[in-house]
């Protein structure tokens, strides 16, 4: 855990640091193979597809849609349950794990295919971690 947070704060990487200096500039960036097509994410230094190293950075929107989620109702360090550990897929394709956040953490709430925009979280000067929340109202 890091001191100014109560979350664990991930590790930066040189295959992840593209990822965490975007995130710090309110982008969300993800790799594209040059060589095939393939749009990734977690970021590795080869196509997960093809296996090429041609490699390049994309912007995303922001926007996405809850593929899956669970809803933990035991204490993690940083959050109080009840929480959502999430997978969302990104309008670009690939797909993430994160949180979904501002909606109450019910089945009636996060509804699967719900439309989502990221939000960002800083935990400390070197970590903002994307977090999603819904764009229509929940009710």
């Amino acid at each position: 855990m890091h001191p100014t947070s109560d979350k664990f704060i991930p590790f930066i990487t040189p295959e992840t640091r593209h990822f965490w200096e975007g995130t710090k500039l309110g982008e969300l960036r993800i790799q594209k193979c040059d060589s095939c097509g393939h749009k990734y994410f977690p970021p590795r230094p080869f196509c997960p597809k093809c296996s090429s190293k041609d490699i390049s950075l994309v912007l995303c929107s922001g926007e996405a849609k809850l593929y899956s989620y669970v809803i933990s109702h035991l204490p993690a360090p940083g959050f109080k349950p009840p929480f959502s550990i999430a997978v969302v897929e990104l309008l670009e394709g690939p797909r993430l794990m994160s949180n979904v956040i501002g909606c109450p953490q019910t089945p009636s709430s996060l509804l699967l295919d719900m439309p989502l925009a990221v939000v960002y979280e800083k935990l400390s000067d070197e970590i903002i971690l994307p977090l999603f929340k819904p764009t229509e109202k929940i009710v």
